[in-house]
């Protein structure tokens, strides 16, 4: 862009945004971090006194200098429901619907069927009338050219319907996650009234909304099958300043990493079945091999782990910083990537992918054969794709090809095509063109 011309500017309406830590506050952070190159001046709409399930003080390098952050004071159930609970005031309970409890009785029960009912759009609705006001008597001293949301949580959508309704001022609706068509929608214990609820909100966001972008293209048509309109893909990308300066420090061990939750839909048992194949039939496997999970496991993945004997090849790791989760990447032998097994599930694309493609390292995914991750790694050369239901021979023949190369001494880093379309920058810079075309 021209230097001495003048920036537009956004507002930019994101639940997560530093401290927090995890993959949902990369988001909207690196749009912030590069609008201005391409023209647009971010200004920041979040949440005070937020209940984040991590805290990550190293995505503070990505804040761009003098940037305009409002926050406005949040009240969320969390802390209610661990009281009702009797869970420790630290604990995590953000992704109850990834990893099940162990035993919640009827207690849990209730509080996921009020959760589900009287918390529309999700745990954050009581934000939305507080924000919608401040907002609107924000912008009618400071305007803005175009509003931008990220959902979920859809708490921010629902704020920007209203704020651009009240306003006129058009709007981009992000969604890294469908509303409606979300997998963890259909583990809501949701009454019809409630049911309907969403589906209004979703409707009227659809209406209101100038442009919709989305993750994924599978998942753009299912948005366009139930109204939205004007949707362009908008992938989840890698930023490739997060990458400088990290050097590969390989593991001693053939290690399959996976990082994030491992949740009940997730359990890649026909995996665990092709690494005790591996112990059982070729030398030295065992007492080479280890399993690195990093984050959430559920209950029951453990108990399948143990199951086939592999408890003394798994390293239960726990969560680490983005920047070591990084390093971790790097140093790993193979990395595993694992897709919800729910219905949307050719479109989820989760955004560590495009970090695992930057680091260079082989790619084990299990998910289905004709999904967008299927695609993308069979277009970059950089891993193999299997369905949940496929013969644990098929896993097990890459894993050995793979842990052959690695007692030869071979690296195994991958040298497939480039991978620039998906970089932040060049991300942001279509994000820019598109809130160019909609800017009043």
């Amino acid at each position: 862009m021209d230097g001495g011309a003048a920036l537009k500017r956004v507002l930019i309406i994101s639940y997560y945004w530093p401290p927090s830590g995890g993959i949902a506050v990369l988001r909207c952070l690196k749009f912030a971090k590069y609008l201005r190159t391409f023209g647009w001046e971010p200004v920041i709409f979040t949440a005070a006194g937020a209940h984040y399930p991590t805290i990550d003080s190293s995505n503070n390098r990505d804040l761009p200098p003098d940037l305009e952050v409002i926050r406005q004071p949040i009240v969320e159930p969390y802390a209610w429901y661990k009281r009702f609970m009797g869970k420790p005031a630290d604990e995590n309970v953000n992704n109850v619907f990834y990893t099940d409890e162990t035993s919640g009785g009827w207690k849990h029960e209730l509080a996921v069927w009020i959760r589900s009912n009287f918390f529309i759009p999700d745990a954050r609705a009581l934000w939305i009338r507080g924000s919608v006001k401040r907002l609107v008597n924000y912008l009618n001293e400071n305007p803005v050219d175009a509003i931008l949301s990220d959902g979920p949580p859809h708490s921010n959508t629902r704020i920007a319907t209203l704020v651009s309704k009240q306003t006129g001022i058009p709007w981009l609706a992000d969604f890294q996650d469908p509303w409606t068509q979300v997998d963890y929608y259909q583990m809501l214990k949701l009454a019809p009234w409630g049911r309907r609820k969403h589906e209004r909100l979703e409707q009227e966001a659809f209406a209101q909304a100038t442009m919709t972008t989305i993750v994924s293209p599978s998942w753009k048509r299912d948005l366009e099958g139930i109204g939205a309109k004007n949707v362009r893909v908008l992938y989840w990308g890698y930023d490739p300043d997060d990458f400088r300066g990290l050097v590969r420090k390989p593991h001693q061990k053939f290690t399959l990493t996976h990082l994030g939750i491992m949740g009940h839909d997730r359990n890649p048992e026909v995996l665990f079945q092709a690494i005790n194949q591996l112990k059982q039939e070729v030398p030295g496997f065992a007492e080479d091999f280890e399993l690195r999970l990093y984050g959430q496991v559920d209950h029951r993945v453990r108990q399948r782990i143990e199951h086939y004997g592999l408890l003394e090849q798994s390293n239960f790791a726990g969560s680490v910083s983005r920047g070591e989760a990084l390093q971790e990447m790097l140093n790993s032998q193979v990395l595993l990537l694992l897709l919800n097994q729910q219905e949307n599930a050719s479109g989820r694309i989760p955004g560590k992918l495009f970090e695992y493609l930057a680091v260079g390292r082989p790619i084990l995914n299990l998910g289905p054969a004709d999904s967008d991750v299927a695609i993308i790694l069979e277009n970059t050369g950089r891993g193999r794709s299997f369905p949940y239901d496929t013969a644990p021979a098929l896993p097990a023949q890459n894993l050995l090809e793979l842990y052959q190369a690695f007692t030869k001494g071979v690296d195994t880093s991958v040298d497939g095509q480039p991978i620039t379309e998906f970089s932040h920058p060049v991300l942001v810079s279509k994000l820019a063109g598109w809130l160019d075309e909609i800017a009043i």
